[in-house]
């Protein structure tokens, strides 16, 4: 009797051991890390639309420089210049507008140097063979050579230099004593013949494009008879 009861309650025992094995619910698979979440891209700058430099250049082509001006404000280093730039210092405080802190060109030297022909007299219009001319879809061409260097703008139809979309054209022709034979009948820039100068061998620059900001907006050209204007609102856009 005692040996039967015995195994009955083995029975039960093994039983109930079988039982809860079979309930038991097997461990969850660890789940798979999360994939990391890709950064988002930087938005793209923006302009807000401040009127952060002005300018308004004119410059007579034909010799005389008694109704010239350069005339140009810019509150990004709070410096400014009014007509009589030149009496004033704009030749170097121009350079504000030029540079970033870190020395990079947020406009091209090229462009400064033809904003102050409006300050540096007749003579130096002259010498450095600054022209202009309008075609017939309205597209004006501004050029001049500097220190060996030729220098080219081109307008669209409606006479604007667009920022920062505007390139200037350059070749280097010479040196700052003589211009190359193949460009100049006397060695000088006043001699240089520019067809043959944008036939080849042309270069485009522009601003660098890893300064801290960039001029945004529209500078208009006009040419009237001899005299030249450049006007406009730019507006400085940090680039990050």
């Amino acid at each position: 009797m005692k040996k039967r009861l015995l195994l009955v309650l083995s029975v039960l025992v093994v039983v109930s051991m079988l039982a809860f094995v079979g309930c038991s619910k097997p461990a969850p698979a660890a789940a798979a890390p999360a994939a990391p979440v890709a950064a988002a891209a930087p938005a793209a700058p923006v302009s807000d639309g401040s009127e952060d430099l002005s300018i308004d250049l004119q410059i007579n082509l034909a010799g005389s420089d008694v109704d010239n001006h350069f005339t140009w404000k810019s509150n990004v280093r709070y410096m400014a210049a009014e007509d009589g730039a030149s009496l004033l210092g704009s030749t170097h405080l121009f350079m504000v507008a030029l540079y970033d802190i870190e020395g990079k060109e947020a406009l091209t030297s090229a462009f400064r140097g033809l904003c102050l022909y409006g300050v540096n007299g007749a003579s130096q219009t002259a010498g450095d063979n600054l022209q202009a001319s309008k075609a017939a879809d309205g597209t004006i061409t501004i050029q001049y050579v500097h220190r060996g260097t030729a220098y080219r703008f081109v307008t669209d139809k409606n006479g604007m230099l667009a920022f920062p979309e505007t390139t200037t054209s350059q070749r280097k022709i010479g040196t700052p004593q003589a211009i190359e034979a193949a460009f100049s009948t006397d060695g000088t820039a006043a001699g240089v013949d520019y067809a043959k100068v944008w036939a080849s061998d042309v270069q485009s620059i522009s601003a660098n494009k890893d300064s801290m900001y960039y001029w945004d907006g529209d500078l208009k050209v006009t040419l009237e008879g001899d005299m030249l204007n450049v006007a406009g609102v730019l507006t400085a856009v940090p680039r990050h």
